[in-house]
């Protein structure tokens, strides 16, 4: 009946049946997005009118994947988040598979000692910045009391030493939906603006300046890019995978 089941076991199980809605895009609103003047971007609107933000209301949550995703690549991101949660997470409750676990609890990340940070090749930087992220959890979540996203929330979550725009971004765009955040200092996210909008690479500066006349909305309109099937082209640097465990 396209309708959606969702179940939920151990402490904070009905919260997290409350807040499935907004998992899948409930009041997020795309009534106002007008990309008619784009072809990629009609198109894509076009073909998938059900793209919405989701909005997990899980602020640490989020702003500590993004800490650990800072000035690396993907797979070290993922092989550090992986490692320390199987070493300090909790077993998860409920019909689980063997050995899955939860995140661990705010307090935990801040007993993490140094040499376990390095061994899962989290540099010193990372691992001061989310401590002091674990440090400020419950206000974090405070955080979702205003909404979508604003300069508010962005300067609370910028407050945080070792906090920066990207970091605020990415964490607004994952915890709090917000509508018109833009990952600025990303590696590859102006490229791929650039390409799809224009046809050639861009810097931040003129990835803003392509995504202006969406402001309010500049958040939907990379994920419009992104969902389209749209890739940019594959030449020139990428990142280098470090192995910090060495140093």
């Amino acid at each position: 009946d396209g309708g959606v089941e969702a179940r939920a076991w151990g402490p904070g199980a009905e919260w997290a049946v409350a807040g499935v809605p907004e998992l899948l895009g409930e009041g997020d609103d795309w009534s106002d997005l007008d990309v008619s003047a784009h072809p990629l971007l009609r198109d894509a609107h076009r073909r998938l009118p059900a793209l919405r933000l989701m909005r997990t209301n899980h602020v640490f949550e989020a702003m500590a994947s993004a800490v650990l995703e800072q000035k690396v690549t993907g797979l070290e991101a993922r092989r550090a988040w992986r490692q320390l949660i199987l070493a300090y997470g909790e077993p998860a409750p409920g019909p689980v598979p063997t050995g899955m676990r939860v995140l661990p609890s705010p307090e935990r990340w801040r007993l993490i000692p140094s040499w376990e940070w390095h061994r899962a090749g989290v540099d010193p930087k990372r691992s001061r910045t989310l401590i002091s992220v674990a440090s400020s959890a419950a206000g974090l979540e405070r955080t979702l009391a205003l909404g979508r996203g604003s300069d508010e929330i962005t300067r609370r979550l910028r407050s945080i030493p070792g906090v920066g725009i990207w970091t605020a971004a990415e964490t607004t765009q994952r915890a709090h939906g917000d509508p018109d955040s833009v990952s600025v200092g990303d590696y590859h996210v102006h490229d791929t603006v650039g390409w799809a909008l224009v046809g050639h690479a861009v810097d931040d500066d003129g990835m803003l300046e392509l995504l202006e006349p969406w402001r309010g909305q500049r958040q939907r309109v990379m994920r419009l890019i992104e969902a389209s099937g749209f890739r940019k082209p594959r030449f020139g640097p990428r990142m280098t995978v470090q192995d910090h465990r060495t140093h």
